[in-house]
């Protein structure tokens, strides 16, 4: 990390995603600035859940934060990746190569066929090389966007995540490293298990 932050052609990022929450009238054990009733037990909720993405930058500061009511998939992920890239890559005209700060899940981990094919494209894409930097097991805590997480839950703390509009209006009043995020929804819907077979990961 300290090699890649000293170099100016590189620029580092962090991502990884949060567990999904529940949008609901659900207690959440905290604290509230006003009185609220929230259910005491996890009841089936129409209302779904959504899980929030983040990419961070370390050296800058920025946050940018992605909701999917999906599945985080590989296709999300670099989607995610394509959306920052193509928004902020005229701020960054001396970056050649993105270094990324991950853990090896299950969606975005180097034998993941369909993660790799995807960063590839990217790869091509935008004419920009990429370094995954992934932390060893049971070491993702080390990962800079660990720490927006328990940031968010703190901020959002007793209040009833009734609404998707409630959730996303939290995360984009939340203050990181003195900054606010830019935060997005993505609507599109994500299918697991896309892999590459044999012979086209060979040709890859």
């Amino acid at each position: 990390n300290r090699a890649a932050d000293a170099v100016e052609t590189v620029l580092r990022l962090s991502w990884d995603a949060k567990a999904p929450v529940l949008i609901g009238r659900f207690s959440r054990q905290g604290l509230s600035r006003v009185v609220v009733k929230g259910l005491d037990h996890d009841f089936h909720t129409k209302a779904g859940k959504v899980t929030p993405f983040g990419i961070y930058l370390p050296q800058h500061g920025e946050l940018y934060l992605y909701f999917t009511r999906s599945k985080v998939t590989a296709d999300f992920i670099v989607d995610c990746l394509c959306d920052f890239w193509q928004s902020h890559s005229h701020r960054f005209a001396m970056v050649r190569t993105l270094f990324i700060n991950q853990d090896n899940g299950p969606e975005n981990n180097t034998h993941r066929t369909q993660f790799m094919q995807r960063i590839t494209q990217f790869v091509d894409q935008f004419q920009v090389a990429i370094q995954l930097a992934c932390y060893p097991p049971y070491h993702s805590k080390y990962n800079p966007i660990e720490r927006v997480w328990g940031v968010l839950e703190k901020h959002w703390n007793g209040s009833l995540l009734d609404s998707l509009r409630t959730i996303l209006s939290f995360a984009r009043s939340m203050s990181f490293k003195g900054q606010n995020p830019v935060v997005e929804l993505v609507t599109k819907t994500y299918h697991s298990g896309v892999k590459l077979t044999q012979s086209q990961m060979e040709r890859l």
